[in-house]
């Protein structure tokens, strides 16, 4: 395989590794992971279970011939001598208290190794830098110890991918004008009710010729339709973050979304699907597989029948892709992460203040950060 097809699943599915829904059996999460039936993509990273996310991913395609899987990998947390911190999970390998800059590349080279080995391969279609801190994406010695790896024939090609959570906006924009010639493509969140920050960054990926995947592409699960008001979230479900009442008023933006979806024969994931895919930079969509808790839920294997039927080709008209933006309008609804103007005081590990570099590049963009990335009063 190549490039990353249109539809893609991720080990991040299933709730062994990354909480949503319930914990499937490893047998059944590898075999709805399988490149089969249409969908050739797998997204792995190497810090989930510290490494056991790259074992099912080795799982899933083992005796499928190499070139018929586009096998996506992610470092950037350091859980081999890093410390778990709580919620935050693992340090970068970038954090100063575990390295200086001369020992990037024998990290990089380290990490994209062992993940190989764990997934089973020689090499990945494309490697994304997961989750960087400020200094990822402004460093020449990350970058140059990634096209190292690349040039080692250990990676196709080169991507960012910015998390965990929404934002990052100007430093992704910061890093394609940096290090574009090295970045073939981009990880964001995109979905038809979170429209915003994802949105700003599309004509700089269209520019510096960037291909996107998109990811949360279901809301947090609201758009496979089986999360109704009340919902019972199992206990420490990653989406108990999200704030009172966003079922409810997630699920009420979507009625005015279904006439679209039913005028062309799509579900509501479908149709999030074909609207990412109606922006110009965006090629690959990857909605979370979460099988809801209770009997009569949706099982996740009919979720992947699902997202094989999504459309290759856009069917969605310039004018239902803007009221679909104007339906599931988000801007200034959470705290962003990376540069924002929200932030004051010492720079964190995941938000820091825009500064007077990030503030040209804003100005270049047409990005005005006190309109565009402040959360509303």
């Amino acid at each position: 395989m190549a490039d990353p097809g249109h539809v893609a699943v991720g080990t991040w599915s299933g709730g062994r590794y990354m909480h949503f829904g319930v914990a499937l059996e490893e047998d059944r999460l590898a075999a709805l992971l399988r490149p089969a039936d249409g969908i050739d993509t797998l997204l792995t990273a190497d810090a989930y279970g510290a490494g056991e996310g790259d074992r099912l991913a080795g799982r899933a395609i083992a005796g499928v011939k190499r070139d018929e899987v586009s096998l996506v990998g992610a470092i950037g947390h350091d859980f081999y001598e890093g410390e778990r911190e709580g919620a935050k999970g693992y340090p970068r390998f970038t954090d100063p208290r575990l390295r200086g800059e001369e020992a990037y590349g024998d990290y990089v080279r380290m990490a994209v190794e062992r993940s190989l080995e764990r997934c089973g391969v020689d090499h990945f279609d494309l490697l994304l830098l997961h989750n960087p801190d400020a200094t990822g994406y402004r460093s020449e010695a990350v970058w140059g110890a990634l096209a190292a790896v690349r040039d080692a024939g250990l990676t196709r090609k080169l991507g960012v991918a910015p998390g965990p959570a929404n934002g990052f906006t100007l430093d992704l924009i910061d890093c394609f004008e940096r290090f574009g010639a090295l970045i073939d493509w981009a990880m964001v969140i995109l979905n038809p009710l979170e429209p915003w920050p994802g949105e700003l960054c599309m004509a700089a990926a269209q520019r510096h010729d960037v291909d996107l995947i998109t990811r949360v592409v279901d809301y947090g699960g609201l758009l496979w339709d089986d999360v109704a008001p009340g919902h019972a979230f199992v206990e420490r479900d990653h989406r108990l973050f999200r704030p009172e009442g966003w079922v409810e008023a997630g699920l009420e933006r979507m009625e005015g979304m279904r006439p679209i979806a039913e005028r062309h024969g799509l579900t509501m994931l479908q149709l999030a699907c074909q609207w990412n895919l109606a922006h110009g930079p965006v090629a690959c969509t990857v909605p979370t597989l979460i099988q809801e808790p209770g009997e009569q839920e949706l099982a996740v294997e009919s979720k992947r029948a699902e997202l094989v039927a999504v459309p290759r080709e856009v069917v969605l008209s310039d004018e239902e892709v803007a009221e679909i933006a104007r339906l599931g309008d988000n801007t200034g609804s959470m705290l962003l992460k990376g540069a924002t103007p929200d932030h004051d005081g010492a720079p964190q590990v995941d938000r820091w203040a825009v500064g007077e570099e990030l503030a040209a590049v804003a100005a270049r963009w047409g990005i005005d950060p006190e309109r565009d990335l402040r959360r509303a009063a």
